[in-house]
């Protein structure tokens, strides 16, 4: 784990005031229909006022025991507490509750919204670290757009790719048909994007770049020889989030801090 914080001046903010700004920016509202994870202000009182905030992709034990020592006030993340099914309030989802409201720290989470952004975006972002050009939506999933394509202005390899976007290779790294290749257009879907592999054989891309595999999609792909790039689905979904960070530290004028604990995969 490790944490980089950055330390700013401000007069502070009511909670209720971060939520709107966060909810308008992001444009979560677009993603009702389509999005189950309860996006925006998961636990939290909004009449509180806040200075610092930590950005992290998880809402795990660790990563909120690392905000509170922080003396953070709000947690955002990308992967919240809430998903498509109810959960009752005991357990290990009770002890990550109870620390959020023992130590005062309200949780923000943003997840398709996150992926989808043509700005802030996990996907959008990786598009402008690799200087894409001819950027459009990708990836239709619910009657939203999540990821994005475009083309490189010179074809890359897979280890131009990696080293632009500068992501920490592990032993769950994955590359399918992508040794001896040059790529010249791709689609990117951050995070469980494996399955969009179809897609942009369909629309005839060269490459497709994701966070995690699938077994089920191997067999196509060769036959198809479709390439694929698998970048491990918390690294593909680090770029959001330091990207919101960013902005919130200098639009707001907080103290920020993102707090890093890679899973592996």
């Amino acid at each position: 784990m490790s944490t980089n914080c950055y330390k700013c001046y401000t007069l502070g903010m009511k909670l209720r005031e971060f939520t709107d700004k966060m909810t308008e920016i992001l444009d979560i509202r677009r993603f009702d229909g389509a999005d189950s994870s309860q996006n925006g202000l998961q636990v939290g009182d909004l009449n509180v006022e806040i200075h610092k905030v930590a950005f992290a992709v998880d809402a795990s034990l660790a990563t909120i025991k690392a905000a509170v020592e922080q003396k953070a006030d709000v947690l955002f993340v990308h992967h919240g507490m809430f998903w498509s099914r109810s959960l009752t309030v005991t357990g290990r989802h009770y002890t990550r509750v109870k620390t959020l409201l023992d130590n005062n720290l309200a949780l923000f989470g943003c997840h398709l919204p996150l992926d989808a952004h043509m700005v802030y975006g996990n996907n959008a972002r990786m598009a402008q670290k690799l200087n894409l050009q001819e950027i459009q939506p990708f990836s239709l999933y619910h009657g939203v757009y999540v990821g994005v394509k475009g083309v490189f202005t010179e074809p890359l390899d897979a280890r131009q790719i990696i080293s632009l976007l500068q992501i920490r290779e592990n032993g769950t790294n994955f590359a399918l048909n992508c040794a001896q290749r040059k790529f010249r257009s791709v689609g990117i879907v951050s995070g469980g994007g494996a399955m969009d592999v179809y897609q942009a054989m369909d629309e005839g891309l060269d490459l497709l770049i994701t966070g995690e595999s699938s077994y089920t999609t191997i067999n196509d792909c060769n036959e198809a020889d479709m390439s694929m790039l698998c970048l491990g689905h918390y690294e593909t979904e680090t770029f959001g989030v330091k990207a919101v960070m960013d902005l919130v530290r200098r639009e707001f004028g907080f103290e920020t801090c993102f707090i890093d604990i890679p899973l592996g995969l």
